[in-house]
Order: C-alpha cells, then structure tokens, then sequence
C-alpha cells in the first residue's frame, strides 16, 4: 500500500511540474468572417491546430478538429490588435493595422501567411465596381495604370514587405527611395479631368498617387478622388447604392461573402496587391516558443 501511494504521490508531483511548466496561451485573431479563417488556417500552418479540409479556405473555430498545442483561439476586432497585442501570447495582425504602428513582417513576425500571386487566390486584394459598368472604358484606363511596373515597384518600396503586387511586375526595381518620397507628396490638379471616387480604408493607400502620375504621364484627363471609411462594411454599401464609383479596400473571398449577404451586384474589374497576415508576438520570439509554454495536448 505504502508503495502504491508513493508511486501515485511521484505521478501527482509529475502532472503539477508539468502543468506548471505548460499554460494555456491565448491567441488572438481578426474576428470579421474571412479575416478569422485567414487567422485559423495560419495557425494550422504554424502546427499549433488541426482544421476540417473540408472548410477550405474558410473555417471558422468550429472546424478546428485538433488542438496539438494548449492555446485558445480569441477572435477580436482586427483594428484593436495592434494596442492589445501585449494582452495575449500571440496575434495575427494584417498590414493595415500592422504597419502604421511599426510591426514589419520579417523582422518582427513569427510567422507570415503565404500567398499565391497567381490562380484563383481569395486574399488578393481588388478594384470593384457596379456589375454595371465593368466594362466602362474609364476605370479599365485605371486598372490598367494600377497595373504597371511603376506601381508595383511604388508598392514594393514604399510599404516594405508589408504588402505585394497582385499582378505581374519585373522583380529588378529602378525606383529610388527619393523617388517614392516624391510619388508620396505627389499633387495632381483637379480641374478639366473625369472625377472618379474611389472608396477605402485604412491607412495604406498611397499607391495610388503612382497610380494618379501615370495617368497624368498618359494624359489621361481622369482625376481618382479617394474617399476613406471608417469600417469594412461601409464602401460595399456606397458602392452599390452609387455614393461612390470604385472601391479598393477588400480581397475576393470578403467582396462574395459580403455582397452574397446584402445582395450587392458587384463585379472584380482589377487584381492590385496581397497583403499577407502574420502572427506577433510581444511575450515569445518565437512558434517554438510558444510551444514550449502551451505544451503538448494528448
């Protein structure tokens, strides 16, 4: 009897060393539909969970089969991430609301979602229209200058890994950094052009005064007139109502969930970038960090 209680007593003092060496880490992802699967499928990627294939490209934490790693999923508004980052073990962040507070990908990233440039990829970001007026020769001319090599090299440069062209570009850039300032503080006169409003959001849309020049280099006679919202769910809604006339703001897989639930008529006139989500972290440097707090689940 004596035995058998120390072996039990060894056992308990085992399970209490190791729960004291394991916790549960809590990570954060964004919490607006396709944004949240993005979230979940990096941590499948990462190796921390299991997720259904049958979801595809967009599970949500019900189709999480498996946690191998003692973590929780926290889904959050994405724009509050950022300033709440040190609140939880981890986050995934998008560039929108990474970049302006100074995370850059590579450097401070634990792991960076990978995404195709080319096929069918739902993250890449694009200009929308009105079904209607997908063919109007006037925002053809703007995807066509969104879609030169002076944009993507504009993209590549300015934004520093924090976002990529969706389109095919020379990898061999020839802008200078000075030049890209000069594209930054670029002004473009109004008068005697076709005004076109184009809706976004977030921080990051300086690309689109590369886009404005090469218009004008083209004398083009079109002024793009960018008008910010404050919320994902806004542009879609003037777009279609036809407060606005384009918008940029949103990848493919948000645009069909979005107009399949308020029935927008929306059509993809142009693919521009790829902005990837990565994971952050201010208490680990690393996955296998985080691993090695979480532990093992059986």
């Amino acid at each position: 009897m004596k035995k058998l209680l120390a072996v039990i007593a060894a056992l308990l003092t085992l399970v209490l060393a190791t729960t004291a060496l394991a916790d549960t880490v809590l990570i954060a992802i964004p919490d607006d539909g396709t944004n949240l699967s993005r979230g979940i499928k990096l941590l499948e990627t990462a190796g921390l969970i299991e997720v259904d294939p049958a979801a595809g490209y967009t599970p949500e934490i019900k189709d999480v089969t498996k946690y191998i790693y003692d973590i929780e999923i926290s889904p959050a508004a994405a724009n509050t991430l950022p300033s709440t980052l040190q609140d939880y073990g981890a986050a995934t962040i998008n560039g929108t609301y990474a970049i302006p507070v100074g995370l850059i990908p590579s450097k401070d990233g634990l792991i960076i979602e990978k995404q195709s440039e080319e096929g069918d990829n739902p993250y890449v970001n694009i200009i929308v229209a009105r079904t209607a007026d997908a063919d109007n020769e006037i925002y053809k001319k703007i995807v066509a200058a969104y879609q030169t090599q002076f944009v993507a090299e504009f993209i590549l440069i300015n934004y520093q890994e924090a976002f990529f062209p969706a389109f095919d570009y020379d990898p061999n850039l020839t802008l200078t950094a000075d030049e890209v300032a000069e594209i930054v503080s670029y002004e473009s006169p109004k008068a005697d052009k076709q005004v076109v409003t184009v809706g976004v959001c977030g921080a990051n849309n300086d690309q689109w005064k590369a886009v404005q020049k090469v218009l004008d280099d083209e004398d083009a006679g079109i002024y793009i007139e960018l008008v910010e919202f404050d919320a994902y769910n806004l542009p879609n809604q003037a777009l279609h109502s036809g407060d606005i006339d384009l918008n940029a703001f949103q990848h493919k897989a948000y645009l069909n969930n979005d107009a399949a639930v308020n029935g927008y008529d929306l059509t993809v006139i142009g693919d521009t970038l790829i902005a990837p989500l990565t994971l952050y972290s201010k208490k680990y440097d690393s996955i296998d960090a985080i691993k090695d707090a979480a532990g093992l689940l059986n």
